[in-house]
């Protein structure tokens, strides 16, 4: 049995911990709102520029634009967004094998660029091939921000280098609730146009030929802009719920580390007494 110091040193140790991640928990609080907040603020820009681009290619079916051409040949390109740092409990794990085992399944000729330290890691060990890698955007992503990573995945597709390039991010859905998602970029694929009647929803200036060519690097970008946001979310959502748990676990080892020691103090105190009635006898 541990002695009286080692039990107060190992509750020490522990309420050392138990601070940290409290401190943690109440960091990522604050992080989740700002972060939930501009994900849920950025959700109806990104829906509504579907809609628009279900309207133009309702007007121009029998246009074509390199963006939207089906490739035949070349590799698959995919982009997978984790987080640069751990301590977010099941996310990246979800995230990485949820990117594996799609990996695994596709016998297409494939390749990834990462954003985030603990997807890049994962890719090398695994030997798959990388064309780059972006570092995290930080506490607060900005448009300008994924910019370079919307013209890498954009001259990948148009130069012919890929012929399909895929998303995959954590989806924030709650606080308890972050869904690992896999998503088609390029070609770009306009949605279904289910607000009235298709072509006629919307007008185009000047016309709907330069509104489509404008608007769809900038549709990449958002698409992916929308996937960081939402991976940012859930980031601090499962750093925080990792830390509460840990925290917890903390308070109920420091618990059960006091009644050890408080065991081990009474047996020392009931053999001292032991010990000095043996005595008073002998003398």
């Amino acid at each position: 049995m541990a002695s009286q110091r080692e039990i107060r040193r190992r509750i020490g140790a522990v309420r050392n911990i138990k601070q940290i991640t409290r401190a943690m928990q109440f960091v990522s609080a604050s992080k989740l709102r700002r972060a939930q907040d501009s994900t849920l603020a950025a959700r109806p820009y990104s829906q509504k520029i579907d809609e628009v681009l279900a309207d133009l290619a309702a007007v121009l079916s029998g246009e074509d634009h390199p963006l939207l051409a089906e490739r035949e040949g070349g590799r698959r390109l995919l982009v997978l967004i984790t987080t640069d740092r751990g301590l977010a409990g099941p996310l990246n794990t979800n995230t990485i094998r949820f990117a594996a085992r799609d990996i695994t399944a596709s016998r297409e000729d494939l390749a990834v660029v990462t954003v985030g330290r603990k997807g890049r890691d994962a890719m090398r060990r695994s030997r798959v091939p990388l064309v780059a890698h972006f570092e995290g955007f930080g506490d607060r992503p900005s448009f300008a921000d994924v910019l370079p990573l919307a013209r890498l995945a954009t001259d990948e597709f148009v130069g012919g280098g890929s012929n399909r390039v895929d998303l995959v991010y954590s989806r924030f859905e709650s606080t308890l609730v972050q869904r690992p998602t896999l998503e088609r970029l390029l070609p770009v694929e306009p949605a279904e146009d289910t607000e009235g009647i298709p072509g006629n929803q919307f007008i185009f200036e000047p016309s709907p030929s330069a509104v489509l060519e404008r608007m769809l690097p900038r549709y990449v970008a958002t698409r992916i802009f929308q996937a960081v946001l939402e991976a940012k979310a859930s980031e601090e959502s499962s750093r925080m719920v990792a830390m509460k748990n840990a925290t917890e676990n903390a308070e109920e080892l420091i618990d059960d580390l006091t009644l050890s020691y408080n065991k081990v103090r009474q047996s020392n105190i009931t053999r001292e007494m032991i010990e000095i009635a043996t005595g008073a006898q002998v003398h």
